[in-house]
């Protein structure tokens, strides 16, 4: 290696917001180590693949980055980590041109591996601990864009859904405390940040495993109470962290934006049954009703799987009946993926390819269709909206409310990173379109 030069280094990552954020924590470690951080797609000397193993497409995706990788370079030292990394530590090592597993553990101690990998290439290392007995591995982001940033709070998830590989990719639940969150978020305020996301593998279950009593609610409310962004947006919960009590709490909240992505899965109660979720179907639309009467402009967005094992036609029927009366703004459906190590690999009953791909289709369609029906209400409701400007799109500027419902202005101006009021709102089916009022 030229010790002249810094050495190079490129990311790619699959997967959900937790492990997005855990790639811009590497990247900064690597920095800060003296690597240069180079696009995916140039031949950089060593290659990191956070990988990713909810699906079995999942994991297909994060062997094809890896051969992508070691194509582009086959001189290059490949790191893997993440969940496929964990799960399938053997079969990674396995692929031509990976140097180091590590899993979900230790992924801090990657820059300094590197350097020492780029030395010495002889062999593969394999780095993967026994994931559960894992404690939360400090990490934290200090740059962000002026719009949205992420920061996980919380990692692990103890749920044991029947069809779920995470949590033995994960661990169990365990948190960042509460003053960590409070000096990361902090930071980010200082820089300009305009919102931040609260994430995790189950954020609901934020605080279980702290003897200081300090949960969900609790974070929130100390955040809520230093008003260090305009806006805080929670991570992917599921419904049956939704209380009264809880519902009263969140109501209260001044900077708490008013809209929750739900992992439902099903609207069937015999499904979510047989999922092993921890609620049925009439307590997840308690929910979605009781948030709705305490804050009504509140707008969900969902997560659906649909070909689950035994799920019968007049199943899926409950669970488009559900989603047709929860409307929700936007949903993400998902084909049954059969997970080796889950019980559900095991059912009888497994549905057919294709009648997967038909129930997936018309379970996108209704979301489409009830997509249409909120932005209809939101146009109907409100004389102008608050948008945080996110990205330029042709002639528009695009961000989203505090509800998450995306908005488009024309606007010569550099909007990136702004809230402003936008008024004459119209609906394309897609988003709202409408005219800056300060124009």
């Amino acid at each position: 290696m030229n010790t002249n030069k810094k050495p190079t280094v490129a990311f790619a990552t699959l997967g959900c917001k937790v492990s997005q954020y855990e790639t811009e924590a590497l990247t900064e470690a690597f920095e800060r180590e003296g690597f240069l951080v180079l696009g995916f797609d140039e031949a950089a000397e060593v290659y990191v693949v956070n990988t990713c193993t909810v699906t079995a497409d999942a994991d297909r995706k994060s062997r094809q980055i890896i051969r992508r990788a070691h194509k582009k370079n086959p001189q290059a030292v490949i790191m893997v980590t993440g969940c496929y990394a964990q799960s399938e530590a053997e079969e990674v090592a396995g692929i031509e041109g990976v140097h180091y597993v590590s899993g979900n553990e230790a992924k801090m101690q990657m820059p300094l591996r590197a350097r020492a990998l780029l030395e010495a290439r002889e062999c593969v290392q394999k780095e993967y601990f026994n994931i559960q007995n894992a404690s939360f591995e400090p990490m934290c982001i200090t740059r962000a864009p002026r719009t949205r940033a992420y920061v996980k709070i919380e990692d692990g998830c103890e749920c044991r859904c029947s069809y779920c590989a995470i949590p033995a990719a994960r661990g169990r639940v365990r948190s960042k405390s509460p003053e960590d969150v409070l000096r990361e978020v902090e930071g980010l305020a200082r820089i300009g940040t305009q919102e931040v996301v609260l994430t995790g593998i189950e954020t609901a279950s934020y605080g279980v495993d702290r003897e200081d009593g300090v949960r969900l609610p609790d974070l929130l409310e100390l955040l809520d109470r230093e008003e260090l962004v305009p806006r805080l947006r929670l991570g992917s919960m599921t419904p049956e962290f939704f209380k009264p009590s809880v519902i009263e709490r969140f109501a209260k909240l001044k900077t708490l934006t008013p809209h929750i992505h739900l992992s439902v899965q099903s609207g069937s109660s015999d499904v979510l049954k047989l999922m092993r979720r921890r609620y049925l179907a009439d307590h997840a639309m308690s929910a979605v009703k009781g948030l709705r009467k305490a804050i009504p402009e509140i707008e969900f967005t969902a997560d659906f799987i649909v070909g689950f094992p035994k799920e019968s036609d007049a199943n899926f029927e409950e669970t488009m009946l559900f989603v047709r009366e929860a409307e929700f703004l936007n949903l993400h459906v998902f084909a049954y993926s059969r997970r080796k190590n889950t019980p559900a690999a095991d059912f009888e009953g497994q549905i057919a390819e294709e009648v997967k791909r038909k129930r997936s289709r018309a379970l996108i369609a209704l979301g489409q269709e009830m997509r249409e029906a909120r932005l209809a209400r939101a146009v109907r409701t409100n004389e102008s909206v608050s948008v945080l400007f996110e990205e330029r799109d042709g002639a528009y500027f695009v961000g989203h409310t505090p509800s998450f419902i995306p908005v488009a202005v024309e606007s010569s101006r550099d909007l990136h990173g702004e809230i402003c009021r936008v008024s004459r709102l119209i609906s394309d089916g897609a988003r709202l379109l409408g005219t800056l009022t300060d124009d």
